[in-house]
C-alpha cells in the first residue's frame, strides 16, 4: 500500500510597496515577474498542495488572477496588518485563519534561486524528524567572528585553528520556514522551540533585499542558464 504524501500549504506574504527595491515583487527577473520564480518552485513540489498568496496590492492580485489558476490563491491583506514594519508572524496568524491543513511552508518572492529539489529535501527532512516542530534555512559560516567589542565569538586567537575546522555559526537565510499549525499556536512564530537548521546553498539561498542583491541574483540566474 502507498503511503501518502503529508500535504504543505505554503505560504508567500507580498507587499505592494517596496522601500529598497520599488515594485520589486513585479519587476522583471529573468524575463518574467520576479515572483513567478518561486511560485514555479512552489508548484513543482509534490508535497505543496496550493500556494497562497497573501498581498495588499492590486496590481499583485491581477497578476495572479491572470497567470496563475488552481493551486494558487489570494489571500487579502486586511488593512491592520499593511505596513513596513508589521512581524511576518502576525501576517502568517492572519494566514493560518484563512487556510486549512496541519504543515505550512513559507518563503519569500524574493528567492528566486531556490530550486525545487532544495524545498522537497528540507519537508522530507522535517517529515522524517517528528521530535522537531519547525524547519528554516541557513547559510553556515566557518570564519573567525568577533562581537561589537572585538571579542571573539567562536575561536580563540591564541589557537589560530584553521577556519574550516572553527565550530560554525549559522545565518537564517529567510528562504524557507516549516511548522506545524500546532507549533505556531503554541509559539505564536514561524521559529518553533525544537527546530531543525536547514543549510542550503550560497547560491540558491540569496535573497533580493537591495539593489545590489537583484544585479547579484540576476547575474547567478544568468550564469546558472549557461552551466
Amino acid at each position: 500500500m502507498t503511503q501518502a504524501i503529508s500535504k504543505f500549504a505554503a505560504l508567500v506574504p507580498m507587499k505592494g510597496h517596496s522601500e529598497r527595491v520599488p515594485n520589486k515583487n513585479l519587476r522583471l527577473f529573468g524575463k518574467k515577474p520576479l515572483y513567478h520564480h518561486i511560485v514555479g518552485t512552489l508548484l513543482q513540489c509534490p508535497h505543496v498542495d496550493c500556494v497562497y498568496i497573501n498581498t495588499d496590492s492590486p496590481q499583485i492580485a491581477s497578476d495572479v488572477a491572470q497567470n496563475f489558476k488552481d493551486r494558487v490563491r489570494l489571500i487579502q491583506r486586511p488593512k491592520e496588518i499593511c505596513g513596513d514594519f508589521v512581524s511576518m508572524n502576525v501576517v502568517i496568524n492572519h494566514d493560518l485563519s484563512q487556510v486549512e491543513g496541519k504543515y505550512f511552508l513559507q518563503t519569500h518572492s524574493t528567492n528566486p534561486l531556490l530550486k525545487p529539489e532544495t524545498v522537497t529535501r528540507a519537508i522530507e527532512t522535517f517529515l522524517s524528524h517528528p521530535e522537531s516542530d519547525s524547519l528554516f534555512g541557513v547559510n553556515p559560516f566557518h570564519g573567525r567572528f568577533y562581537d561589537a567589542k572585538g571579542d571573539p565569538i567562536n575561536h580563540n586567537p591564541e589557537e589560530m585553528l584553521r577556519t574550516q575546522d572553527l565550530p560554525p555559526l549559522f545565518e537564517e537565510n529567510s528562504n524557507l520556514y516549516l511548522f506545524s499549525r500546532e507549533s505556531f499556536i503554541k509559539t505564536g512564530r514561524r521559529i518553533g522551540k525544537r527546530p531543525i537548521l536547514h543549510p542550503v546553498s550560497k547560491l540558491e539561498s540569496i535573497d533580493i533585499d537591495t539593489e545590489e542583491d537583484f544585479k547579484l541574483a540576476t547575474f547567478v540566474y544568468e550564469y546558472l542558464k549557461t552551466t
